[in-house]
């Protein structure tokens, strides 16, 4: 399957690409979605994001936030290469200068969330959850040009660091847990190692290939391995992307398990919910929204993408459809409600899940191949 680097080979046609005849029967969708609208909202999310003074950290730096700034990096090269765009919109390059400031000054930075202000265990946390998002990050940019950096090799020494070596996280990383669903929970340490094996496999030049680093991929491998199966389906469409970047990490047979445990839980309409990939409880006693949403599509599509699902499967093309129909074409987004409380959608907080969801329909969506769209 094609990964990060190659988003330049994808077949888009700029601001309108096509799904399937098939796609837009099953799901009554229209022929197209808007990759200028979803760069335009995405970039002004990562702005206001960069001037949020809660988002502020040391050295004039800014938190990599799992629901706005991680998604954004991920998803917005996708954009670049579809809109034929030659330069660096200004908010990725802050984002991208921001964490490589922050890799290099390592030592120097203070932890995203300090135990002198938010109590123990957060800096060993913050240091883990940072470490991987730093690494994602920068291994992004890098799949860009196909050569390793500088950057990114300090990145993934401060990473290899943390690495516990023992214990029930043993190959994983400390991981945030303020107690909000989806990224910042209790078992969110293995939504974190997925993201390192992400990191690791997209990193070019063959660097998960290291002899150096052979123990902490087998460890890594292995603590993915050993715990898949306790995971929510949402954390298991995560393996599937660590899966395709780090091959090894499960077997065909357990692929294809979490595959068609994924594909089961498709709606009527052609998407999915959120509210059936993990058993999230709303702190406000509201009911979690139980429709088919714009970031469980995406990241399911998106999985199955990276576990082989292909343009003849008219299943996942229904899940395209779905993200197609589906795009705000005022805003260029894509909806989806907090799994924490009842928020506001059309505040900036409430945003949050939209934020992430507009990321993961664009991977999923720039990932299509469409026998229909021209190249």
């Amino acid at each position: 399957m094609p990964n990060l680097r190659s988003f330049a080979g994808f077949w888009l046609v700029a601001c309108i690409a096509p799904v399937t005849a098939s796609a837009q029967q099953a799901t009554g969708s229209p022929e197209t979605w808007d990759p200028r609208a979803a760069a335009a909202y995405l970039d002004a999310r990562q702005t206001w994001w960069l001037g949020w003074p809660t988002s502020a950290r040391d050295h004039e730096t800014s938190c990599v936030s799992c629901h706005t700034a991680l998604p954004y990096a991920l998803a917005r090269p996708a954009l670049r290469a579809a809109l034929k765009q030659t330069e660096t919109p200004a908010p990725e390059r802050k984002l991208v200068e921001n964490v490589v400031k922050r890799v290099t000054l390592w030592k120097e930075v203070e932890p995203f969330y300090p135990d002198q202000t938010r109590g123990l265990p957060k800096t060993s946390e913050s240091r883990g959850t940072e470490a991987i998002l730093n690494a994602v990050v920068i291994a992004t940019r890098d799949a860009q040009s196909g050569k390793i950096s500088d950057d990114a090799r300090t990145a993934f020494n401060n990473l290899w660091a943390l690495q516990f070596k023992n214990g029930d996280l043993a190959g994983a990383w400390a991981w945030l847990n303020f107690h909000l669903e989806p990224w910042e929970t209790a078992d969110a340490a293995y939504f974190g190692a997925t993201l390192a094996a992400v990191a690791t496999g997209t990193e070019p030049e063959a660097y998960a290939n290291g002899p150096d680093i052979q123990g902490h991929i087998k460890a890594l491998r292995d603590y993915l391995h050993h715990g898949a199966a306790k995971q929510s389906p949402f954390n298991r469409a995560m393996l599937l992307w660590a899966a395709n970047r780090l091959p090894g990490t499960i077997s065909p047979a357990e692929r294809q398990e979490i595959v068609d445990t994924l594909f089961a839980k498709q709606r009527a309409d052609g998407g999915w919910s959120l509210a059936s990939l993990g058993q999230w409880k709303r702190s406000d006693g509201t009911a979690v929204d139980t429709t088919s949403d714009g970031y469980a599509t995406g990241v399911v599509a998106f999985a199955l993408q990276q576990a082989g699902a292909g343009s003849d499967d008219r299943r996942l093309r229904r899940g395209l459809g779905w993200l197609v129909q589906h795009q705000d074409r005022a805003t260029g987004m894509w909806m989806t409600s907090s799994l924490n409380k009842q928020r506001d959608p059309s505040s900036d907080i409430g945003k949050f899940m939209s934020d992430a969801a507009t990321a993961y329909a664009v991977l999923a969506l720039t990932q299509a191949r469409s026998p229909t769209a021209a190249p």
